[in-house]
């Protein structure tokens, strides 16, 4: 049985291994496809990222299509049924690395752009694709470059569709419509080393902490609204001491995040934990690192064309979900445009064996297509 478009390029990019930052030649597969569309190509390398930009048409608005070509490393590849990087078919699913996230996703654009074209050559405003291999990495030199280069220039993106697998049980019975903030800290509170049989020699850090950080993690920084539940104040790592159970430590070290909805921004968020920490007399250092503003598409013909599309094709509405972490949506957003994530399952995503359903891209191509012809017919 010979593959579908959408099967057949999705093999082909899951078959090239781009492990983050490495692209291995799956833009390339991706812009000769767009080229032939009549797509202007700028390809734009940062440091160790490739990102392109593609765009048809000079009109607005301006339609784009956004994701990723790199892969999280497959792991132990005992642990794999199958060769992560040899797209095989079992059982009605396609597995290989990259096939949720979000190979599976970049074929199904293609396809779908392409058999738009088809049918509308000369359809309304413009389309774009916006590509990196930096997203499953540190997120440096990638999208958020591409941004930052398009707004210099004031070519701002009116319209994005991020392929992240934002499906829970069938593709597209979620549509992300937005997605909260992030921010990090990494906190050093100083104290003095001692030894633990004489404590008024010493200055614990660990104990002078204690009524700060529970105070901060008890700390009701919100209460959310309609899209985003209350904001989440999580501390994942703590480090202190010699590993010598008789040394008081000089040092103890804390990281903490919040994921913050759009009752909050970094700046309050900063203000407030530096009023707790100061409260407490503490001696400290805090470094912050601001990983992503939240973002909502709450209304607007995007949202009414997504969701007009998935309901033709599954003949039920989607949920509209802001859960889940962040994503190169964020930096999209900085555009002020409108914002979705759509894309397959995630059950599998960044698993030994991730998979998705072959006729899971074959609806997610038509959900596309009938977006874009939602919007540009």
């Amino acid at each position: 049985m010979t593959d579908t478009p959408t099967l057949a390029l999705a093999k082909d990019l899951i078959s090239r291994q781009s492990v983050t930052p490495i692209d291995a030649g799956c833009q390339n597969v991706m812009i000769e496809r767009l080229k032939a569309l009549g797509f202007e190509i700028e390809v734009m390398v940062f440091e160790d990222t490739t990102n392109f930009w593609a765009r048809r048409g000079t009109e607005a608005p301006l339609f784009a299509f956004a994701g990723h070509t790199d892969v999280v490393p497959a792991g132990n590849i005992e642990l794999w049924d199958t060769p992560p990087f040899e797209p095989r078919i079992k059982n009605g699913f396609l597995h290989g690395r990259g096939a949720a996230d979000m190979k599976g996703s970049l074929a199904s654009m293609v396809v779908a752009v392409e058999q738009f074209i088809t049918l509308y050559p000369n359809h309304k405003g413009s389309i774009g694709f916006l590509i990196t291999s930096d997203e499953e990495g540190p997120f440096i030199n990638g999208t958020v470059r591409v941004v930052e280069a398009l707004m210099k220039r004031g070519e701002n993106i009116d319209m994005c569709i991020v392929g992240e697998p934002s499906s829970t049980e069938v593709v597209g019975d979620v549509v992300k419509n937005g997605r909260r903030g992030s921010i990090t800290g990494d906190l050093t509170v100083k104290g003095i080393q001692g030894h633990v049989a004489y404590p008024h020699l010493a200055k614990n850090p660990v104990h002078q902490s204690l009524l700060a950080l529970n105070e901060l993690a008890s700390t009701e920084w919100d209460q959310g609204n309609n899209y985003f539940p209350p904001t989440s104040f999580q501390i994942p790592n703590v480090q202190a001491g010699t590993g010598a159970s008789n040394v008081i430590p000089g040092e103890f070290n804390v990281q903490f995040n919040l994921r913050f909805s759009t009752e909050l921004n970094n700046e309050i968020i900063v203000k407030r934990v530096a009023e707790i920490l100061d409260k407490h007399n503490l001696e400290y250092h805090l470094d912050w690192t601001f990983n992503g503003d939240p973002f909502l598409t709450d209304t607007g013909k995007l949202l009414d064309a997504v969701v007009s599309a998935v309901g033709a094709v599954n003949q039920t509405k989607p949920a509209l979900l802001t859960t889940g972490g962040t994503s190169d949506g964020r930096f999209i957003a900085r555009m002020r445009g409108q914002v979705v994530e759509l894309g397959p399952v995630n059950a599998t995503i960044h698993k030994v064996n991730e998979c998705v359903k072959v006729d899971d891209l074959e609806k997610l191509t038509k959900m596309y297509q009938m977006t874009l012809e939602n919007l540009l017919v």
